[in-house]
């Protein structure tokens, strides 16, 4: 099968598991997606979830990346979209001002009944290659070290990046796109302020989707 990528030929296994197709997602797909990622998140780290929120604001903003908006779907379902990644142009900025261009990772979403079956491993890496051909340095994102560290990503200060707050921790995690990609660069990771949600606006934007009820117990850490 060739790939959409100028002289590369990647292997089927790449794009299919199971009947899991791993696509570009398009515009008329934005409101299943979103669905999608609100039902992969709902009362996983808080009572709901705000990252169908996120996505549906990242989506407007300059720095979302198109051609990493990677969706799979279920061939035995209609083509059901069951999984989602996607990414943002971030910043490093340095002790003197200077700026570096950086990938932000996320929202990941998987449903909750595909999870586990080696979907998300596809999206991550069939998106890491498309990012590795557009040239892109590195990868940076907030997620759990268990997961991510098999696709090689580690801790941020490593290399000497920190959060916007000047911390650290272990979910806070960077990737080289190539060796010594990030030589040079360090200082502190700016992302999109749409990851910033109010309470107002998600209330707002949970009028639009179908009454879900909140586990009573916040978990967020």
């Amino acid at each position: 099968m060739s790939s959409e990528f100028a002289g590369e030929t990647l292997s089927k296994k790449v794009f299919k598991v199971e009947n899991i197709t791993i696509r570009l997602e398009t515009k008329k797909d934005y409101r299943e997606t979103e669905n999608m990622v609100r039902e992969a998140f709902w009362d996983i780290y808080k009572p709901g979830c705000d990252e169908h929120l996120i996505l549906h604001k990242l989506r407007k903003v300059p720095e979302f990346i198109e051609e990493l908006d990677f969706v799979a779907c279920d061939a035995n379902e209609n083509n059901r979209i069951v999984g989602n990644i996607v990414y943002s142009g971030a910043k490093i900025i340095n002790s003197q001002d200077q700026e570096y261009t950086v990938l932000c990772l996320g929202p990941l979403s998987v449903l909750p009944r595909y999870q586990g079956r080696g979907i998300g491993s596809l999206l991550v890496n069939r998106s890491l290659q498309k990012a590795k051909f557009l040239d892109y340095k590195a990868v940076i994102l907030f997620g759990d070290p268990d997961y991510y560290h098999r696709f090689g990503f580690e801790n941020a200060k490593k290399y000497n990046i920190t959060t916007a707050q000047g911390e650290n921790s272990d979910a806070f995690m960077a990737l080289e796109l190539y060796d010594n990609s990030l030589d040079g660069i360090q200082g502190r990771f700016i992302e999109n302020p749409v990851f910033q949600v109010e309470s107002e606006e998600l209330e707002s934007f949970e009028k639009e989707f179908p009454d879900k009820e909140k586990d009573g117990t916040d978990t967020q850490k």
